[in-house]
């Protein structure tokens, strides 16, 4: 059994998991009681946000069930920044720069 692990790419289909190359593979092994360890590559996980399993074989089964997978680490809430949309100007047009004054006023800002 091989576990495919991909970081950061959201929306993925089972065609781009089988096409891309993902950041670490794992061979599995037989383990009824859920004792066996894996490691990661700690370089690779450090600043994860989202992660992707693919379970590219099986044991030789028709069907693959997973009925336990355990993941460590520490969640260091968002650490992205977000997506600012802004406008520049070439040329700044006074009358279109309103502010507001901390005693409620509004004043030109230029």
């Amino acid at each position: 059994c091989r576990l495919r692990l991909f970081k950061d790419r959201e929306g993925m289909s089972f065609d781009d998991a089988a096409g891309l190359q993902p950041e670490q593979e794992i061979d599995l092994k037989a383990d009824p009681t859920g004792s066996v360890d894996y490691p990661l590559k700690a370089s690779k996980f450090n600043s994860l946000s989202h992660l992707t399993i693919h379970i590219d074989r099986n044991f030789g089964g028709d069907t693959t069930k997973l009925y336990y997978l355990g993941l460590r680490g520490e969640y260091l809430g968002d650490f992205r920044q977000k997506v600012v949309i802004a406008t520049y100007e070439a040329r700044a047009i006074p009358k279109d720069h309103k502010g507001t004054i901390p005693d409620g006023k509004t004043s030109d800002i230029f």
